[in-house]
């Protein structure tokens, strides 16, 4: 290698590292002029003071609804007399969770964390839009935490009933959903599905084309000029697709590339970089969802790797020694772990013993002990 072509000790790959983090609002938001146009028709109405249409949006991870909320709520912070929240339904995953968000986000500072009934809580967030006269705009973002949770129905029942509770509340729901084994109306009780019409919005995976593009942008802006070549960033784009098309895989490949470029102290990404990042980044979906986990369902997963293979009455009694907790949570964590995709739990006939439930893991063991290290 020449030595132009490699970095000083105080030299980077990178122009704005901040372009490559999964939190990071893209300027250009490409291929999504589509659903960007069916969100901002349903929303339409809350500018001119009444109650938006509520939206449905859908699509697998890393498809763009997240941004598109974020890219619509801030065209809509401008408009006096519309507000908007997003919750993130990993983090609430009940309705007075979600409710102590929405009271956060009109009133700027936390309800109390004790003592306040949800009726008041509910009344004090209504009352505060009909005296302004505003329009809520809320965003249920990874809503398929409510009904993992079974807190789906109870939620959403009191944002869409809200206006008869207390007249002249005007409030429009977004549920956003990457789980689509989820029916989210057929999951809801009767009650609200009689009053839940949302519009539908779907994200689809995106295409390698797709995929070149977007990452291009990022490319552009977050490295300085030549360091990714097309071969790297079609090599990105290859893994991404065989992710299913998650952009956040790619644009997480994309930095991990360029650290271990300069790691190698080269000023030029290149293949191999790339190779050896996709081990890790891969992985940025178990990351994600080990994070949002209580300490008991980390305590499960925790078991069940280092139990993998093991029979599931071994599995319990490991868990049930080390977090006291009984049969009927030790299923319920079962349940959940399964709907997230960190787990296959299928029911076989077991001779002699009736039904029962295998349980096998959608992940390496060691990749997920690995990352409940981090």
């Amino acid at each position: 290698m020449a030595d132009d072509d490699m970095l000083s000790w105080d030299e980077s790959v990178f122009r704005d590292e901040h372009v490559l983090e999964l939190d990071y609002l893209p300027e250009a938001f490409l291929h999504r002029d589509e659903q960007m146009e069916t969100l901002k028709y349903a929303l339409r109405p809350a500018v001119r003071g009444s109650r938006p249409l509520n939206v449905m949006a859908r699509g697998p991870p890393g498809t763009g609804k997240t941004t598109a909320v974020h890219k619509l709520f801030d065209e809509l912070t401008s408009v006096s007399d519309v507000e908007v929240v997003r919750v993130n339904c990993q983090v609430d995953s009940t309705r007075y969770a979600v409710f102590s968000r929405l009271f956060e986000g009109l009133f700027e500072y936390e309800p109390p964390t004790s003592g306040i009934s949800f009726k008041k809580l509910f009344g004090q967030i209504t009352d505060r839009l009909v005296e302004e006269d505003e329009v809520l705009v809320v965003a249920l973002d990874d809503v398929n935490y409510l009904f993992y949770e079974d807190e789906a129905s109870d939620t959403l029942y009191s944002l869409l009933r809200a206006h008869e509770a207390h007249s002249g509340a005007k409030i429009g729901v977004i549920v956003v959903s990457s789980d689509l084994d989820l029916n989210v109306i057929d999951e809801l009780d009767s009650r609200v599905q009689s009053v839940f019409r949302p519009e539908e919005v779907y994200f689809s995976a995106y295409g390698e084309r797709e995929i070149v593009d977007i990452l291009q942008e990022r490319v552009k802006r977050g490295f300085r000029e030549d360091a990714v070549g097309p071969a790297v960033l079609d090599r990105v784009a290859a893994h991404t697709a065989d992710s299913g098309g998650d952009l956040r895989v790619g644009i997480d490949l994309l930095r991990r590339a360029g650290l271990n470029a300069e790691m190698r102290g080269s000023a030029e990404v290149g293949t191999e970089d790339v190779d050896e990042a996709y081990e890790k980044a891969k992985y940025v979906h178990l990351s994600r969802h080990l994070r949002g986990l209580s300490d008991s369902e980390t305590a499960l997963v925790r078991v069940l790797a280092e139990h993998d293979g093991e029979q599931a009455g071994e599995v319990y009694e490991a868990f049930s020694e080390e977090t006291d907790l009984g049969y009927t949570r030790y299923s319920e964590i079962i349940n959940k772990l399964d709907q997230l995709g960190l787990i296959d739990a299928e029911y076989t006939d077991v001779e002699g013993r009736g039904r029962s439930r295998s349980l096998s893991l959608a992940y390496e063991p060691s990749a997920i002990l690995d990352r409940l290290e981090e």
